[in-house]
This record gives C-alpha cells, sequence and structure tokens, in this order.
C-alpha cells in the first residue's frame, strides 16, 4: 500500500465536493435551522466551511479543526475567499478560526461550549473502522474502551469494532447535551443507527432525528450504505424516532423506525402490529461452529476419497467427520457438498481426548499444528491446542431449522441427516435444533407464517452487516405465535422449554415426539 493510500484508508480521508457540501446546508435551512455558531470538527480542505459562510448570513462564529497541516492552509484560504467575496463589512463578518488539532486530544465539551447557541455541527467524519486501523498500525484511535459494556465474547467475535465516526459523533453529541443545537453529518446508515441509540438511551435530549439517503458511490466511490444523520438538539428531548428519505430533497419519508421496548425496530408502525410476539429473548437459536482453519478443518469429497483444502487424502474416524453447510449452500438449499472435521463435542471437551479415542484425528491435527497454532482470534487464547468454537451437544441435533445469517432474506431452511448423519453449520447461520422431523416441520411452518415474518422484518435493518442473528431471533415467542395461529401450543411450549433448560445445563430431557433422549447437556 502506498504512502498516499495508507493515509487516505487511515484518516478516512474522502473530501466532501462543495456541492454537496452546500446541498447539506440548504437542507438545514429548509427545516427552519438558523444556527448563531458553526462547527466542523474534521473539516479537511473546508467545504463544509465553505458552504456554512455563504448559506447562513447570520451566523456569527464559525469554527473547523483539522488533523492534515496542508488541509488546515487550504481550509483556511476557502474561506478567506468567501469573506472576500461577500462584500460584508469587516465589523459585520463572523469570527472564523480553522485550527489545526487531533480530534481525539481536543476537549470538544469545552469546544461546544465556547460557542453561542444555536450551534450547528457539520461535517463528514473518516470513515473507517478501528480494526482497519489496527491493521495499519495507525495511532489515529481513541483509548480503547467498551463504552456498550459488551460480555468478552461478544467483544472478542467483532461486536466490538467500531466506525471511528461513531466514536467521533458520540462524543460530539455528549457535548450538545443540554444545548440547543444540530448535528448534520454524513456518515454509514449503521452508525447512524448507534449515534441515534446512544443519544436516546443515555442522553435523552434528542428532540428530531432524521436520515437523507446518499449515493456514496458516487460522491466517494464508496460501496457503502450512507446518508445525512440530521438530529436536533433540545434539553427537553423528544420521541425516539428517525425518519428515513431517500435523497437531500425527499419529500415523504420511506419509512419510520426507532427505539421500542429498549431496542430498534426497522418499521416501528408493523412492530407495534405484531408486538404481542415480542419474547424475552430466551436461548433456542444457535450460531453454527467457527473453526478459522478451512484448509484443515473443512474437507470435500473426491469419489471415495476426502481431501482437505491442501489437496491431501485424508484418513480419519467416521464419528469426527460430518456433513457440513455454509452460508451459500443453505442460501440455495443445497445438499452438503463438504464434510468438516470435529475435534470436540462440547467447548468444555479437550481435544486431546481424540489421542485415545480417535488417534488417526489426533494424528492429522498434529501434522497440521503448524497452521492450526497460526489461528489469529482471540477467541482460542487460553483454550485447549485445536479447540474450535460454537459446538455443543445442540450442534449434532439430527434435524434443524436454519437460516444464512450473512442474506439479505428470511429465508428459513429446514435441514435434515444427511446419510444418517446430523448436518452441521457454519458461524454464518443460526439454527434452532429439533430431534425429529415431527419437530422440524411445525417449527418451519411457524417461522415461515406471515405473523413471524413480518415480526421479525419490523426488527431487521438490511443494511446491517449481518442482519439476522441469533439474538433477534429468539425475540420471537414461539409459543405466543404458535397460540396465535393455532398450532399445538403445548408442544411448542416443551420445545421452548427444553432449549431453555439446555441453556441452563439441566439434565436432558425426553423428545416431544418420540421416546428417544434429548441431548442438551454440555
Amino acid at each position: 500500500m502506498g504512502d498516499a493510500t495508507r493515509q487516505k484508508v487511515e484518516f478516512g480521508d474522502f473530501q466532501t465536493p462543495l456541492a454537496l457540501a452546500r446541498e447539506v446546508c440548504a437542507l438545514v435551512v429548509r427545516q427552519g435551522f438558523r444556527p448563531a455558531a458553526v462547527l466542523e470538527p474534521t473539516c479537511g480542505t473546508g467545504a463544509f466551511l465553505q458552504a456554512a459562510l455563504e448559506t447562513f448570513p447570520e451566523v456569527s462564529c464559525v469554527r473547523g479543526f483539522e488533523i492534515n497541516p496542508e488541509y488546515v492552509e487550504q481550509a483556511r484560504r476557502a474561506v478567506e475567499q468567501v469573506q472576500r467575496i461577500d462584500g460584508v463589512g469587516v465589523s459585520s463578518r463572523p469570527s472564523v478560526a480553522v485550527h489545526g488539532a487531533d480530534f481525539f486530544d481536543t476537549d470538544w465539551p469545552k469546544v461546544l461550549a465556547s460557542l453561542p447557541e444555536p450551534i450547528l455541527v457539520l461535517g463528514n467524519p473518516p470513515w473507517v473502522t478501528q480494526a482497519e486501523l489496527g491493521s495499519l498500525g495507525s495511532r489515529n484511535l481513541p483509548a480503547r474502551s467498551n463504552p456498550d459494556r459488551l460480555r468478552g465474547i461478544d467483544a472478542r467475535t467483532g461486536k466490538s469494532n467500531f466506525d471511528i465516526s461513531e466514536w467521533m459523533l458520540r462524543r460530539l453529541l455528549d457535548g450538545l447535551a443540554g444545548k440547543q443545537g444540530m448535528l448534520a453529518v454524513l456518515c454509514k446508515t449503521t452508525v447512524a443507527r448507534k449515534v441515534l441509540l446512544h443519544g436516546w438511551q443515555k442522553l435523552r435530549t434528542i428532540a428530531s432525528a432524521s436520515i437523507y439517503l446518499l449515493d456514496a458511490l458516487r460522491y466517494f466511490g464508496a460501496a457503502v450504505d450512507a446518508g445525512l444523520l440530521v438530529l436536533e438538539c433540545h434539553p427537553a428531548g423528544g420521541l425516539p424516532e428517525c425518519q428515513v428519505y431517500d435523497s437531500l430533497d425527499g419529500g415523504r419519508p420511506l419509512s419510520r423506525w426507532g427505539l421500542r421496548d429498549g431496542m430498534l425496530v426497522s418499521d416501528l408502525q408493523g412492530y407495534e402490529r405484531w408486538r404481542e410476539l415480542r419474547g424475552t429473548g430466551s436461548p433456542g437459536w444457535r450460531s453454527g461452529i467457527k473453526h478459522d482453519c478451512r484448509q484443515v478443518f473443512e474437507l470435500r469429497r473426491d469419489r471415495d476419497r476426502l481431501l482437505n483444502g491442501l489437496g491431501e487424502v485424508v484418513d480419519l474416524e467416521a464419528d469426527r467427520v460430518f456433513p457440513w453447510l455454509k452460508s451459500s449452500d443453505l442460501a440455495a438449499r443445497l445438499p452438503p457438498r463438504r464434510a468438516i472435521v470435529i475435534p470436540q463435542r462440547t467447548l468444555t471437551e479437550d481435544p486431546a481426548v481424540l489421542r485415545l479415542q480417535a488417534p488417526k484425528t489426533w494424528k492429522y491435527l498434529l501434522d497440521h499444528a503448524h497452521l492450526l497454532d497460526k489461528r489469529r482470534s482471540s477467541i482460542y487464547r487460553n483454550r485447549p491446542r485445536f479447540s474450535i468454537f460454537g459446538v455443543g451437544t445442540y450442534s449434532f441435533a439430527p434435524w434443524k431449522v436454519a437460516i444464512a445469517g450473512l442474506y439479505k432474506k428470511l429465508d428459513f431452511v429446514p435441514v435434515s441427516p444427511w446419510n444418517a448423519r446430523p448436518v452441521l453449520l457454519d458461524d454464518t447461520c443460526y439454527f434452532f435444533p429439533c430431534w425429529s422431523a415431527e419437530e422440524c416441520r411445525l417449527l418451519h411452518d411457524l417461522l415461515t407464517s406471515p405473523p413471524a415474518l413480518e415480526f421479525l422484518s419490523a426488527l431487521i435493518f438490511w443494511d446491517a452487516k449481518r442482519p439476522v442473528t441469533a439474538q433477534l431471533l429468539n425475540l420471537l415467542d414461539l409459543v405466543a405465535l404458535a397460540r396465535f395461529v393455532g398450532k399445538k401450543e403445548e408442544v411448542v411450549r416443551r420445545i421452548v422449554q427444553r432449549q431453555e433448560a439446555c441453556s441452563r445445563l439441566l439434565p436432558s430431557q425426553p423428545s416431544l415426539f418420540d421416546e428417544g433422549v434429548t441431548e442438551c447437556s454440555e
């Protein structure tokens, strides 16, 4: 990566075209907001500062901050040019200053407290994530923290990765708390939601909120869902709702989403209609297996042979090899084309038991230890050698109702045994374990019913990286759903209770449709 490209990535350097900055300022005027002060905390070459000076004749104070010294000089020249052209007397001109400063070292509450109200915060903060900066070894990062109090496993498996702009906008929103002001910033729609959730839950001073969708590819060459987040702050606050428009000059909102019952819902009207199906989030849905070494763990069949990702013929104990489906297979409803090597049946089982129980599999893992020991994810830290993650007795349920989490549709798929073996799923899939074909059919019928699909659709933001999650699926109360559609409510209740018992590590319980024993203890 060249120095110029590295800097563009490291600092999220996507300069805002002046024409777009002018459109944003014009929208603020249409909303009837008249700022006394304008602040742009990452002003770049000064497009927003220039547009603000052109658009708001009553503004008395304009401040820009920028870390790049070259951009600081360009921004200063841009605002000086506007002031020369406007023809206004020197005594009537607003106070304008562009400061060279690092966002993360700036005391934003102090800066905001120094400005006259109402305050307009404009800008286009960096479109880069903490993980991307970490991969570059960048120091352009805030101090490490866990502001959302994520539990350890969530923090280690990706939920703690954040957009730098989210951290920035939270700080600015915190600084606006208790003041009259407006935030009008370009950002990813996923960032906008997180910022609004923070404001609604922690500050309660957002009077109104809107998102105006934007063609990010056209303006910035970035293929992401993005828009202009506009939120007005007032000490009295307002309803936790957000209107979404299809463009900066959109007339009627496309949709309305907001905060209900402590969570963000994508369709407020749909959620209110099916609110009685909201459960407590009891566990039932699981994610598939995570292994992080496809070359070793994933196998393909070549006639009567099994080959690993290195092209080697593999001979292992049959009880350690299972049919394997990935999200793409599940979404296409394909039969298993691969197999997976399973070194442990539960998270607490040490793969070293293979030394006695499955010596060929143990030797295979030892022979490829140079690859397995290089797995970088911290979830394997302080765990037995060759461990995988997301495995439990639920993984080996013979039937499952599953969904591909990465795909933009609610498509529930019944998964049956393959060659008399339970089919295992990768960690981009979610599944509800079933212990008979009857259970599987019943749950599939419930989940594909219109009430279930409409309820879940009201919760899902399809622009999210992983729109469907186990946490979201567990919010659907299957018992209430069965009651509503008139399908074997008591049977469904026992299915759900069994899953809850499994999660509490209680002894196994009988299956509901036959006399077999349900495996669920770990």
